[in-house]
């Protein structure tokens, strides 16, 4: 089996404090591979760009890509996700620094892609009852239900969540999708399932773990549920045919 030349892109805002654990809990098994990890300092004023410039003098397979302001979660998946198509990525797989998405199942995440079963891999919390079992909180478990069931119906597709942070896609699914023009809300990752859906993209989920800790969340509950169905809604408006 031919190779993938893999992206790990890392949104980072405000995570000065748990960045450098994530790259320490990447499998080594991962560095053994052609890979590159892009950190994407999001306009940090606590010192993110500071860690993440120490941590890429260390490794040679790591860059930082710096916003002088903050763009927002979005935003710096889109700029992640061109520069890792400009330098030829065959996956690009998208990781949290906040360390709530397990970095050590990255070998499993993106084995589908690599072996060129999946465009799209989805790491769900639904799946196998992880997210009770890791500690969600009941109201973000049925809110998540419930508009997982809305966007099912909506887009004619059966995922077990829209919701998760932890997305991989292959270069065609990267080249297919429009993703710049997509929203720049927190909703972008559903977004991308759903457009996913509409071109025939092959979707797979495998069941992660979920892990609620101390992690300082950016995402505002109440705001997010209006931009999913706002986003419904702007789909039945046909917004998305492009």
């Amino acid at each position: 089996m031919l190779q993938k030349k893999i992206f790990i892109v890392i949104p980072a805002y405000q995570a000065a404090l748990t960045l450098e654990s994530v790259f320490e809990r990447i499998p080594r098994e991962i560095y053994e591979k052609d890979v590159r990890i892009v950190v994407v300092n999001d306009g940090s004023s606590d010192g993110t760009g500071d860690v993440a410039r120490r941590i890429a003098r260390s490794r040679a397979n790591a860059e930082v890509i710096d916003h002088p302001q903050n763009k927002g979660y979005a935003q710096a998946q889109k700029t992640g996700f061109s520069h890792a198509l400009a330098q030829g990525a065959d996956v690009v797989a998208l990781l949290h620094a906040d360390g709530q998405y397990a970095p050590e199942l990255l070998p499993r995440l993106l084995a589908p892609l690599e072996r060129g079963e999946a465009d799209v891999v989805i790491g769900s919390r639904m799946l196998e009852g992880g997210a009770l079992k890791g500690g969600m909180p009941m109201y973000k478990y049925i809110a998540n239900k419930a508009l997982t069931t809305i966007e099912n119906l909506a887009y004619g597709l059966r995922v077990s969540e829209y919701h998760s942070g932890y997305m991989l896609y292959s270069r065609r699914c990267l080249e297919t999708i429009p993703f710049v023009r997509l929203s720049d809300t927190f909703h972008f990752d559903g977004e991308m399932i759903m457009m996913a859906g509409k071109r025939k993209l092959r979707i797979k989920e495998i069941a992660i773990p979920t892990r609620y800790a101390d992690e300082k969340s950016h995402l505002k509950p109440v705001q997010y549920g209006f931009d999913v169905l706002k986003i419904v809604w702007q789909n039945y408006r046909g917004k998305y045919e492009f």
